[in-house]
């Protein structure tokens, strides 16, 4: 069986368009490592060659850089194979329920000798005189897509990809992951734009459960199928959770919490060679997310802070998350170490001068330093 996908936002690089491709062509075969497949690229095409169509589909469906992908025909390249090639399409959208079709044709291969629109009228030929289907060229039931290259293509039923950059071609990022619905999207979204990531979770056990941890786990599992795989460092944060409690003004503990974290994701992302830390921020989202409290949290990053769901709202998040398979595991009933210390009344307006000040206070260095070398890094393969 062979595959065909539609290369992305690629195929508009300049020099070093050829360095795209060939990660792009990489990450399928790593998708694809089970499978018995062959990968190729040519002009805008990814070509897959694969007997297992599970494979094949679930690498498609995770492939991030190409905007569409179809199971396709491989057909002689004269015109009579492709007017049977549409034909047999054709029937096939009928017993779909199809009543009216197009053919799109493409020709790369001057050499052909038919040009794209005779290709169109010869190819509906036999579909369209044996009353198959109506021809409809404004707004048809399927459109049956040719495509003249070094083989001949025919297919229809396109599915929609993940468009964006091959991952690993953006440099890295270190995602801070919570077991909510925002951060899985903000690191999904950032593979999307080409960055390999790694993920921390911050765990409080006791005060957050070992299902809250596996929940976590699970997320990081998620993202791994699209990012070909991460590594999930779990910092055991209890310690420093009660030493913010313990001397944090209780309107700041929230706030303290988020730069506890950021002084810790400084450490691991210098461990790990990352470029930039990731964080599902969205801002007046909530009370720690207002410009003046996010301006804290960047205060104290060593590294560009990348808040890539700044300006979306909940619904907007939500729909990618069900999109991508993490919603349902997000909205499971085990809370993070953010939501059970969270004060009543949060300061709302926080300034740089004075969380310097408070975290001085906490004395939490020695504390973080420790949590980071406890870390446990777990790896989540595709």
């Amino acid at each position: 069986m062979t595959y065909l996908a539609k290369v992305g936002e690629l195929s508009l690089k300049g020099s070093n368009i050829e360095e795209f491709k060939n990660r792009l062509a990489s990450n399928a075969r790593r998708l694809l490592k089970s499978a018995n497949a062959k990968v190729s690229g040519n002009a805008g095409r990814l070509y897959i060659d694969c007997d297992d169509e599970g494979a094949a589909r679930f690498a498609l469906e995770h492939l991030i850089g190409i905007t569409g992908w179809a199971k396709t025909a491989v057909v002689e390249k004269n015109i009579d194979s492709i007017n049977l090639a549409v034909y047999e399409e054709a029937v096939r959208a009928k017993e779909k329920g199809a009543k009216s079709f197009k053919v799109e044709a493409r020709r790369q291969d001057k050499d052909f000798p038919f040009t794209s629109y005779e290709i169109c009228c010869r190819a509906a030929d036999r579909a369209s005189r044996e009353g198959i289907l109506a021809v409809d060229v404004h707004s048809p039931d399927v459109r049956i897509y040719v495509e003249v290259r070094d083989r001949c293509f025919v297919f229809s039923d396109a599915e929609k990809g993940r468009r964006g950059l091959p991952v690993g071609s953006s440099g890295k990022g270190l995602l801070l992951l919570s077991g909510g619905i925002d951060s899985p999207v903000a690191g999904y979204r950032m593979m999307r734009r080409g960055m390999k990531i790694d993920c921390a979770y911050f765990h409080s056990y006791p005060y957050t459960s070992e299902e809250a941890q596996k929940k976590v786990e699970t997320l990081a599992a998620s993202l791994g199928n699209y990012g070909l795989d991460t590594y999930l460092n779990i910092v055991p944060f209890t310690d420093v959770q009660m030493r913010i409690k313990e001397k944090a003004p209780q309107a700041w503990t929230t706030l303290m919490l988020r730069v506890c974290m950021m002084k810790t994701a400084n450490l691991i992302a210098e461990r790990t060679h990352a470029d930039c830390i990731i964080t599902g921020e969205s801002l007046g989202q909530v009370a720690s997310q207002t410009i003046a409290n996010l301006n804290v949290t960047e205060h104290f990053a060593a590294l560009p802070l990348l808040r890539p769901l700044v300006g979306l709202d909940k619904e907007e998040i939500i729909d990618t998350a069900k999109e991508i398979g993490t919603y349902e595991t997000s909205i499971l009933p085990y809370e993070d170490c953010c939501v059970l210390f969270s004060p009543k009344h949060p300061v709302l307006r926080a300034s740089t001068e004075e969380a310097e000040a408070i975290y001085a206070s906490l004395d939490a260095d020695a504390l973080i330093q420790e949590a980071f070398e406890k870390r446990e890094i777990k790896r989540f393969s595709v």
